[in-house]
């Protein structure tokens, strides 16, 4: 009887705190941040709360999630605890999963650098990638099929709970990637002068880097399909970039045209080993649907647009005329 009693007293006493006006307090901070570990048991969440700095009895809390009937839907994940957070939207919160989140955005034309900058300056990602900007490291960390990161990564924003391991989301990007790849490969037209996906994603890479402007992506993937069919070398001047590496200074001079790298499209025919830099979805298509034209050569007209030629006479015409530096 007394047990009994006690128990009517304990469930009366935990009910009154539930629906108490106040909210929960938190120790010394606006925000308490906890990690709820996979197959913690209810009074682990408790203690874990507890612990981060919600400043209550961690049998208090056990007892309201076991009367909730909802101990063991709780979640694991990392959550924010905000002011003003009462035990009926904690639990709320730990029961739908409600996690913490961070957004990481890859850009369009980015290349391994500059994705590793941005993925080490986000919020809340655990750096767990190798040092340096290597590629060839990168890609073995993931387990990237390919064996080369560059360009494997497709550029969107990405969602994750804060402390999310930063390989994590790179190969959530990378199979984003595999996936619209896949997609335009499906789609491509037939008779390309290319074997594989992954020259069609190459491709693409080049499409990305030499136009911001949709109008002129297919145009321009045709130059170089035209080009590729013909055996006549690509001369794309963001590839002898990229193969110059950090020696690049800003200004591409005619040696670095005729000093010979993998990437060096003046020097060597066909297309670069891998991708230069990560292509959205728009290159991707241009790629494998090409426009219908017979141009071999484009020059940029200084408004973002290209001028596009059949013949090096009408090419060196246009270049005259949009005063470019077009090597094409």
């Amino acid at each position: 009887m007394l047990a009994a009693l006690t128990l009517l007293a304990g469930a009366a006493a935990v009910t009154f705190w539930l629906h108490r006006p106040l909210p929960l307090r938190l120790h010394g901070q606006p925000v308490v941040d906890v990690v709820i570990e996979p197959g913690m048991s209810a009074a682990q969440v408790a203690d874990a709360l507890v612990a981060a700095g919600v400043e209550t009895s961690p049998l208090w809390l056990f007892a309201w999630f076991r009367l909730s009937g909802q101990s063991r839907a709780l979640r694991a994940g990392s959550y924010e605890i905000a002011p003003g957070t009462t035990p009926k939207t904690l639990l709320d919160k730990l029961v739908r999963g409600e996690q913490a989140l961070r957004r990481l955005t890859l850009v369009e034309g980015w290349n391994v650098r500059q994705v590793l900058q941005a993925v080490r300056a986000a919020d809340q990602l655990i750096d767990d990638l190798p040092p340096g900007d290597d590629p060839v490291a990168l890609a073995r960390h993931l387990g990237l099929r390919s064996g080369h990161a560059e360009g494997r990564f497709f550029p969107d924003t990405y969602v994750y709970p804060k402390r999310t391991p930063a390989s994590r989301v790179l190969q959530q990007a990378a199979a984003a990637l595999d996936a619209r790849l896949a997609e335009a490969w499906a789609q491509r037209q037939p008779g390309l002068p290319l074997r594989s996906p992954e020259e069609a994603l190459i491709l693409a890479s080049l499409v990305e880097k030499e136009t911001g402007l949709e109008a002129d992506r297919a145009r321009i993937a045709a130059v170089f399909i035209n080009r590729l069919r013909i055996g006549m070398r690509l001369q794309t001047d963001p590839a002898v970039i990229y193969g110059l590496g950090q020696r690049f200074d800003g200004d591409l001079r005619r040696r670095d045209l005729v000093t010979d790298t993998p990437y060096n499209t003046y020097t060597r025919a066909g297309l670069p080993p891998t991708p230069i830099a990560m292509p959205g979805w728009n290159s991707l298509r241009a790629a494998v649907q090409p426009a219908p034209i017979r141009a071999l050569y484009f020059v940029a007209k200084g408004d973002g647009s290209s001028a596009f030629s059949q013949t090096l006479a009408e090419h060196n015409q246009a270049v005259q005329r949009y005063q470019s530096q077009g090597r094409r």
